[in-house]
């Protein structure tokens, strides 16, 4: 199997280069079709109503990029932090991404400003996430949930690669702690036909991080951090460029105790009161470099790695005690080439191994337990862009993953020794894409997608998705969007004991199908004022869950909701934006048919306010959280059917300049100092604050 896998990852390249003669034709007819369609109409073009990329430093999303800027060189941008001392610093191409449907974006000045330590505080202040964080360092156990969708049925990609695994116990195995903070460059969320691209699992949507690249002169920043809840935090990263040879390495250290006061009756309060076991340490290292072999090919390798140690906080009653190690490696090479001779034709091989290793471990009582998961993946994809006219574009390409899953179970409680195992399983999956957008006029887009799929383990099904998108002025635009989509179980959920949990796997486990859908409209009210508004929804029958303490499929949920956007600049130095989601996810089966589901609010609002100038910088954001379903290991005088109680919550950031490179930095959460349920009897610690100094060399 493997060695079929590597033949197919260089064979695959090859094949596809052998046409550039075709590309280059097809440009050629491109530029006569554009010559003969110069007439001037009255009739808006879907480049104008498409919502332009703004320099709001608060604004924490954006369209698609047009067809036209996606086909530019990289554009320049400055630094924002220091309005005296202009950095200039070159963006990667943007990614081309159907329209259909909203990309919204947050930039690394936004994330800066907003003081993130973690993915998780990056997504949180992004339309439709709910993130179920406790203090800083999120423990990847509490949840994170995108449209109703957990994240393991969403997408993360780091560069256009994934970096899910197929390990579900630990929501998802996606350790949102696992990338430096410094080394990213923005943050993009996809949905609709854009999860044709990267995965028919994507019932939610896809997360893609994008990293920095260096650029210029070699150019070092960095940040130190002292808070509350003995928080430790430090990040770093030099780039630059050296004649066609660019680089850039991040390093973070990151270790909170997140030990503080709880009420009576909250999860994981030990005898004197505090919550216990919430600790964590992350070491996570970063480095790219990239080289531009000639002016048609360039070649891109990435490292992450993480080593992470943690207490887990799984709402669990009684007390609990479990540790979790995490140690994750994720290496990428990319290798982008323009066939032809003009932009037509873009083709894009890369070659992915990403690795985690879990483990954990922990007393019960008299007893001892372990649980090892060790998840190694290699992936390739084969990613062709061709505009074959001026009016059609595809996009199609070939994804290939093998993953191999070690998993070793031990427990010395008498009643869980006979589930004392060593598993060791391999998955083979390939899947052939093409998303084709056609022009219809000059003001109708339609985006046609297909996703067929081979798994070793569930045989192979086809995944299809239609969007389109009307300018009906030169300033509203409506769109809409239906995907089909199938999540395979992952194979510690087919074969491998939980011990932590006391979960039994389930071989007979079938895949989570269904479709999503949405449809909105894209408002321009002025040049400083720029609104998104989507209804979207989804079916998926056969949702994985835990009956019994056994992994089964336990019915149908529906959802559906609302997500509006608006990005607002105030005057010079002023911006705003306000997110809002409604979420129905609603079960329709089963013992608990009509309830929502759990860890999941109806409604969350994110706001914010900012102001900048000559390196000062004061942001002020305001959460609201309607409150969620206490669905899992409640209290005993708990029912499933309460929810935690709504919340608001306030956050301050503010940075001084002290000199032109060094500026002090100050982070006050929760200034309303209330210890509201997140959820599941897990209480945010109240009034917190952050206290750094950041500079630029």
């Amino acid at each position: 199997m493997k060695k079929d896998f590597l033949l197919l990852t260089v064979g695959l390249p090859s094949l596809l280069i052998a046409f550039p003669g075709l590309a280059a034709d097809t440009e050629i007819q491109q530029r006569n079709t554009v010559k003969s369609n110069e007439a001037i109409s009255n009739i808006p073009t879907l480049s104008e109503i498409e919502l332009p990329a703004t320099n709001a430093e608060l604004l924490t999303q954006e369209s698609a990029p047009s067809e036209i800027e996606s086909e530019t060189q990289p554009e320049i941008e400055s630094d924002s932090s220091d309005d005296e001392g202009i950095n200039i610093e070159a963006i990667a191409e943007p990614d081309s991404l159907p329209q259909s449907t909203p990309t919204y974006v947050i930039e690394k000045e936004e994330i800066q400003k907003q003081g993130a330590t973690s993915l998780a505080d990056i997504l949180k202040r992004m339309p439709g996430f709910a993130i179920n964080d406790v203090g800083p360092g999120a423990d990847i156990h509490t949840g994170t949930y995108y449209r109703g969708a957990s994240i393991n049925q969403s997408v993360f990609l780091i560069n256009g690669r994934p970096i899910n695994n197929n390990v579900n116990t630990y929501h998802g195995g996606t350790d949102l702690n696992s990338i430096p903070v410094e080394a990213i460059e923005r943050v993009e969320l996809y949905s609709g036909t854009a999860s044709t691209l990267y995965g028919s699992s994507a019932f939610g949507g896809v997360v893609n991080i994008i990293t920095k690249e260096g650029y210029g002169q070699p150019k070092f920043s960095g940040t130190t951090e002292f808070g509350s809840l003995s928080l430790n935090n430090q990040q770093v990263t030099y780039g630059g460029s050296v004649d066609s040879v660019k680089y850039n390495f991040s390093f973070e250290r990151f270790f909170s105790d997140n030990r503080y006061r709880v009420p009576v009756g909250a999860a994981n309060r030990d005898s004197q009161g505090f919550l216990s076991n919430a600790d964590t340490a992350t070491s996570t290292y970063f480095g790219s470099i990239g080289v531009d072999l000639d002016q048609k090919n360039s070649l891109n390798l990435d490292i992450t790695k993480l080593s992470s140690r943690r207490g887990l906080i799984y709402f669990g009653f009684p007390l609990q005690q479990d540790r979790l190690d995490h140690d994750g490696l994720n290496v990428g090479l990319s290798w982008k080439t323009r066939l032809g001779n003009g932009e037509s034709s873009n083709l894009t091989t890369s070659i992915g191994y990403n690795q985690d290793y879990f483990s954990t471990y922990g007393p019960t009582g008299a007893f001892y337990r372990t649980g090892v998961l060790d998840t190694q993946q290699l992936t390739a994809r084969v990613d062709h862009e061709w505009k074959i006219t001026t009016n059609n574009k595809l996009r199609w390409g070939l994804d290939l993953k093998n993953t191999d899953l070690n998993g070793d179970v031990l427990s010395t409680n008498p009643t869980r020794i006979g589930n004392n195992e060593t598993e060791n399983r391999s998955l083979f999956n390939t899947a052939l894409f093409a998303v084709n957008t056609l022009n219809i006029g000059e003001s109708f887009l339609i985006d046609l997608g297909l996703r067929q799929s081979f798994d070793s383990e569930f045989g192979s099904y086809l995944n299809p998705s239609a969007g389109l998108r009307y300018a009906v002025t030169p300033i509203v635009a409506v769109r809409g969007s239906w995907a089909g989509g199938q999540r395979n179980p992952g194979l510690d959920q087919l074969y491998v004991y939980d011990t932590v949990h006391g979960w039994e796997p389930n071989p007979d486990l079938e895949p989570e199908s269904g479709s999503t859908w949405s449809a909105g409209v894209d408002v321009k009210f002025s040049d400083n004022l720029i609104g998104q508004f989507t209804y979207f929804g989804s079916s998926i029958s056969d949702r994985l869950g835990v009956i019994a303490g056994r992994w089964a499929n336990i019915g149908l949920v529906d959802t559906n909701g609302l997500e509006a956007a608006l990005q607002l600049k105030i005057a010079t130095g002023w911006s705003t934006f306000l997110n809002y989601t409604y979420t129905d996810a609603q079960i329709k089966t089963g013992a608990e048919r009509g309830l929502q589901l759990g860890s999941i609010p109806y409604s969350v609002l994110q706001t914010g306010v900012g102001y900048q100038s000559a390196g000062w910088q004061a942001n002020l954001y305001v959460t609201y959280n309607s409150g969620a379903r206490r669905s899992i290991f409640t209290n005993p005088g708990d029912r499933t059917t309460d929810f935690a109680p709504s919340f608001v919550n306030l956050d301050f950031t503010g940075r001084i300049p002290l000199t032109s490179n060094l500026g002090l930095t100050v982070y006050l959460e929760n200034l309303l100092g209330e210890q509201y349920e997140r959820v599941n009897r897990i209480y945010s610690p109240g009034f917190t604050f952050r206290v750094g100094l950041s500079s630029s060399l």
